[in-house]
């Protein structure tokens, strides 16, 4: 047993001796082996497949949805500034405006067939108007008609194998649900943000006439303008259209046009060139309790009517200062905004039903609304 293990402390002294000896002397067959080692190591773990997609990812919604927003680069010609004429003026600042004014947007490819959404701010004043496909393709685009109230406009190019993005439920949105935002945000090329639904019905902002946002904190930046929103599945739920900054980038608030609205206006200017939309000729103001007591009504809900356009819609149907609106085609209204919308989605020519608090009366009024007529969009 003794000679056993002087045996094996024999070889043990060897092999320890050896080691140390080649440690000092030749470190680097020791480094080889090391890294011999990890590299066989390395090639021999599996490799994740391609084709699996890692849980929480975007991926299958981007691509479902990336291939249908476009870059839209919009050029308009120099305007020659009068005061070129005078000399003095060219000597002292030389000549002004003769340099054309380029723009960059986004759009979404509704339609096989080419049909484009956008926001009006986009294009508008635009002579010449080139979208960027994703794929590099190229085209001219012409406008088939524009939507300033709501600040949407459509185009038309002519290019065969269009990818058309599916139109999802944008009244179906809840507060929280996730969502991505995609355009070309400072001309970089196609960027996808996620980011959540922070509020609903956003209004008096002052951006347009009709407003009804989705509110967003998805990152949108300028370039974003006309660009998608999409959900988590790669369907469309708006356009995106505007955003919160100080600095003139994103700071988490950014707003969105619902779908249900563009696919409206879509459909208006596809159809018939423009969007027709109901009018009934009234001055409303939110409801206060100044104003209540000022007309001498009861009302806590509704939009008040401070004044009626004589001869008009309104007028003709006994609509009287001081009434109070509830409701238009069974439809509650809280406030202007509403009834706007409300009223703009009436059919011309077809009379609906108006509740209206007459001081302490609830009367039932035939409104024949008649067409809208065009308003300038409002200043940004």
């Amino acid at each position: 047993m003794k000679r056993f293990w002087l045996l094996f402390s024999q070889a043990v002294t060897v092999v320890l001796a050896a080691y140390f000896v080649v440690g000092t002397l030749k470190p680097d067959w020791l480094a080889s082996r090391s890294a011999s080692s990890s590299t066989v190591a390395l090639t021999e773990a599996p490799a994740s497949s391609p084709g699996v997609v890692p849980p929480g990812s975007f991926r299958l919604a981007a691509q479902k949805s990336s291939a249908a927003v476009v870059s839209i680069n919009t050029s308009k010609a120099a305007r020659n500034d009068p005061r070129n004429q005078d000399p003095w003026f060219r000597f002292f600042f030389g000549e002004q405006g003769n340099e054309p004014q380029v723009g960059l947007g986004s759009g979404v490819i509704v339609s096989a067939s080419g049909y484009i959404l956008t926001n009006n701010h986009v294009v508008e004043s635009a002579d010449e108007i080139e979208v960027v496909l994703n794929d590099s393709r190229r085209a001219r685009a012409k406008v088939v008609g524009t939507d300033p109230e709501t600040d949407l406009a459509v185009l038309k190019i002519e290019l065969d194998r269009l990818p058309a993005i599916v139109l999802g439920n944008s009244d179906a949105l809840q507060v929280g649900d996730q969502v991505l935002a995609i355009g070309n945000p400072f001309g970089v090329g196609q960027t996808v943000t996620s980011g959540i639904i922070s509020a609903l019905g956003r209004n008096q902002l002052g951006i347009n006439t009709f407003e009804n946002f989705i509110q967003t904190d998805a990152a949108i930046n300028p370039g974003n303008s006309g660009g998608a929103l999409v959900d988590t599945s790669g369907n469309l739920l708006g356009i995106n259209t505007a955003i919160y900054s100080r600095s003139g980038g994103s700071m988490g608030i950014g707003f969105a046009i619902p779908v249900a609205t563009a696919k409206l206006v879509l459909e208006g200017i596809v159809k018939d060139g423009q969007v027709t939309r109901g009018w009934i000729g009234v001055e409303p103001n939110d409801l206060s309790p100044e104003l209540a007591e000022t007309f001498g009504v009861k009302a806590k809900e509704g939009v008040i009517i401070t004044g009626v356009l004589q001869d008009g819609p309104a007028a003709r149907a006994g609509i009287k200062p001081g009434d109070v609106i509830t409701q238009v085609a069974g439809k509650p209204v809280g406030n202007v905004a509403d009834l706007l919308s409300s009223v703009a989605a009436l059919k011309p020519g077809t009379a609906s039903k108006f509740s209206v608090l007459r001081r302490d009366s609830q009367v039932e009024l035939a409104v024949t609304p008649s067409v809208r007529p065009k308003q300038r969009r409002p200043a940004p």
